[in-house]
């Protein structure tokens, strides 16, 4: 078990899409995509003093500046942390929920 101390937020980072274009061609292993600035991860423990710890819950949705993500390797185990003053929201919602919510209706 893992317990993040100052004000840091232990996160899960979800395994990144398939490297298949639109058109359904399947591209080069070495074929890199366009890195965007934020993305969601999934909280999996938090320390006691993160300022928004009482709204959060394991695996809430968090919008983050993603270069501020630190990855501690220790032996075999790797522990993906960040500190909760690059947290820029909590997301209530699976990406693409909003829009299949609103075709439904």
């Amino acid at each position: 078990m893992f317990e993040p101390l100052n004000r840091h937020i232990y996160v899960r980072i979800p395994d990144p899409p398939t490297t298949v274009s639109e058109s359904g061609v399947l591209l080069p292993s070495n074929y890199k995509p366009v890195e965007e600035t934020y993305g969601m991860v999934q909280a999996l423990a938090w320390a006691k003093d993160v300022r928004f710890a009482d709204r959060l819950q394991k695996m809430s949705n968090l919008l983050v500046h993603k270069k501020m993500i630190e990855e501690i390797k220790l032996g075999d185990l790797t522990f993906n942390i960040i500190q909760d003053n690059y947290v820029v929201g909590i997301i209530g919602f699976t990406p693409g929920e909003h829009i299949r919510k609103r075709v439904e209706e």
